[in-house]
């Protein structure tokens, strides 16, 4: 017998619906007429070991106690699901051959991992296991996927990765938790200091902001522009371009301070002669941006529809598992394997189908292009969200849910559609001895920009800005003289950062290299490395909110009073993104087998000692007086998805 084992119930019938038939229904479990079974986990089945179950002196919280290192690591039954892992175990004792069918991610892998293992399973039948990765809920994607079957030893690297993973953040998120709270009572704060080696960094990124516009102070800084005549009698306007000679006077942006400077300049070219020293010409094209991952889509979703990150991963696990409109949308992948190109007809319909507003968009797509979305160098165990072959009426979504769909739609039919191309021309003139820059862009074929929504005069979704002017540069040669006939000082004050957005912390998470502080750590991450995983980072931003350390104010996102006490107080590696983008790189490795389970936890133990020592002198005084009481009983844990229930309160 073969026992498939889904990660959730709804892909478990998925799976059962494309068995032979006719099928028998048990409890939690169904049976195919050929014998064979599929079950399901409902999110994780177990759960990381309390402290308590290591020693039960432990179930008291004591600084003397710390760290909590577990020299056998421990599973237990979660509660709630006690009765399916009961039938679980039964099943997979009873069956000749299992596949693990959990989500095609990192997550997916452990969940059914660790329960196979946990019922110990004998190591031939272990070794024999197989691993299928469905990225798609329709009968037609799902039994592809059952006709592609991989051993699951194939994905080792992978489940220990996400091994590594949950163990360092129950040592870190309990360890740290539980000392910080102490401290905190110590000083007069009452309850629980939640710290996570994800959140904290996360909290630390919106504290570290709310104070540099807080602190920021607004200075005047100085452009100059002169009209140039040419022996034609055109005009055209130009900038200057300070030289190295006045860096003295600018800042790291390469703004001028100086207003002396800047007259000085002014004075000097109007009613001069100068000269065009180059003129460059050139067709620049853009190829339409890649398929959504799920924080692109996020940011996107939030940018446009003021969606949180949770709102749109629960409305995309909508579409992939009760609708089959989308496909896996916990991906982080932006890639297409290139078997997917045969079904963009299908594809393409299914959208017509569902979606009356990209019509239009259908009809103009050209299906002979092949954008560089399709690579299977770059598809892992997932793939880019993108549409599936299936139509429904749009009236059974709600309007969320089109509105998600219809930016995943859209996105994937970009790439059956040219590039954007424009025309970009620089004329640099040189007047008594400055240099002044003339730039011009004009969109030359609109391409796959076309398929934006709302176009118009200013469409900052298609990227025409300022620099796409209706004004025209006049024709003109190297050598050419011109003469200065007008100029005009413009004085501009600098401007604060930005409060964080919904939109914008994300992109922050996924781009956390831009805000590390360590060269040596910048050097080794990648554009692509963040905090927290695709399917993690709604989560722990949720989680921020409800424990009070985050709060909104219209669309902007700022610290508490509690979460800037907590980030002032800590030590500077808890709360900068440093260390834990280091070990998501290192993670990483584990899954591509460029480094060893041990060669992460054994120096980030030793990490872990010495920070457990510096937060013991800690005194948090000046959280005396906040946070909510501190109940005994009451778990430090809380999460806003069942699969990640074991391991997101750590984070």
């Amino acid at each position: 017998m073969i026992l498939y084992i889904a990660e959730k119930p709804s892909v478990g019938r998925a799976v059962a619906d494309v068995l032979p038939k006719p099928q028998k229904k048990g409890e939690g479990f169904i049976t195919a007429a050929n014998g064979d079974v599929v079950t399901w986990c409902i999110g994780h089945l177990l759960e990381q070991a309390e402290p308590q179950a290591y020693n039960p002196d432990f179930k008291k919280w004591r600084k003397e106690h710390l760290p909590i290192v577990p020299e056998v690591w421990q599973h237990t039954v979660k509660s709630a699901t006690k009765k399916q892992f009961t039938v679980v175990k039964k099943l997979v004792k009873q069956a000749d051959v299992l596949v693990n069918m959990g989500d095609p991610d990192r997550v997916g892998q452990i969940l059914v991992d660790e329960v196979i293992n946990y019922c110990q399973v004998p190591k031939a039948k272990r070794a024999a296991a197989q691993r299928c990765l469905i990225n798609d809920m329709n009968p037609e994607a799902i039994q592809r996927a059952l006709n592609n079957l991989r051993p699951n030893r194939d994905f080792i690297p992978l489940a220990t990765s996400a091994l590594a993973r949950a163990r360092a953040d129950w040592l870190y998120g309990i360890n740290m938790t539980r000392l910080c709270t102490l401290q905190g009572q110590a000083s007069g704060y009452q309850g629980v200091l939640s710290v996570g080696r994800v959140q904290t960094p996360i909290l630390g990124l919106v504290v570290h902001r709310d104070l540099e516009i807080e602190n920021f102070v607004s200075k005047p800084f100085y452009e100059v522009f002169i009209e140039l005549k040419t022996a034609n009698n055109d005009t055209y306007t130009a900038k200057w371009k300070p030289s190295a000679a006045c860096e003295p006077y600018m800042d790291e942006d390469g703004r001028v301070l100086l207003k002396k400077l800047a007259d000085t300049v002014l004075s000097k070219v109007v009613g001069q002669t100068g000269q065009v020293m180059a003129v460059t010409e050139s067709l620049k094209k853009q190829a339409p941006p890649l398929p959504y991952n799920l924080s692109v889509l996020q940011i996107d979703a939030a940018k446009r529809f003021n969606l949180t990150a949770q709102k749109t991963l629960d409305i995309c696990q909508q579409l992939y598992e009760r609708h089959k409109l989308v496909t896996y949308p916990r991906s982080d992948c932006r890639y297409l394997p290139n078997e997917h190109y045969q079904d963009k007809s299908a594809v393409v319909q299914g959208i017509s189908k569902t979606c009356g507003t990209l019509a239009e968009a259908v009809s103009h797509a050209d299906l002979s292009l092949k954008s560089k979305a399709w690579n299977d160098a770059k598809v892992g165990a997932h793939h880019a969200i993108i549409p599936t072959r299936r139509g429904l009426d749009s009236s059974r979504l709600s309007q969320d849910e089109l509105k998600i769909y219809e930016l995943v739609a859209r996105q994937y039919l970009m790439q059956f559609y040219p590039a954007f191309q424009y025309q970009e021309k620089q004329i640099d003139t040189q007047v008594a001895g400055g240099l002044f820059i003339s730039r011009q862009k004009e969109v030359v074929h609109q391409g796959w920009k076309a398929l934006f929504p709302d176009r118009g005069a200013k469409n900052k979704s298609a990227g025409e800005d300022a620099e796409f002017s209706a004004i025209k540069l006049p024709n003109v040669s190297k050598g050419e003289s011109v003469t200065c006939i007008d100029g005009r000082l413009d004085e501009k004050q600098t401007s604060p950062p930005r409060h964080f957005t919904d939109a914008t912390l994300l992109s922050a998470m996924t781009g956390i290299a831009r805000y590390v502080n360590d060269p040596e750590i910048k050097k080794v991450l990648r554009d692509t490395d963040g905090l927290g995983t695709e399917a993690t980072r709604a989560g722990i931003i949720e989680l921020l909110f409800k424990r009070d350390f985050l709060i909104k104010k219209g669309k902007e996102i700022h610290a508490t009073e509690v979460g800037r006490r907590l980030i002032l107080s800590l030590p500077e590696i808890m709360t900068l993104p440093d260390m834990t983008a280091h070990w998501e790189s290192q993670l990483e490795a584990i899954a591509d087998k460029r480094m060893s389970y041990g060669q992460f936890m054994n120096p980030m133990l030793d990490g872990l000692a010495q920070l457990v020592h510096q937060v013991s002198d800690i005194a948090f005084s000046g959280l005396k007086g906040h946070g909510k009481p501190f109940r005994k009983k009451r778990k430090p844990r809380a999460t806003s998805s069942p699969r990640r229930r074991a391991s997101s309160s750590t984070k």
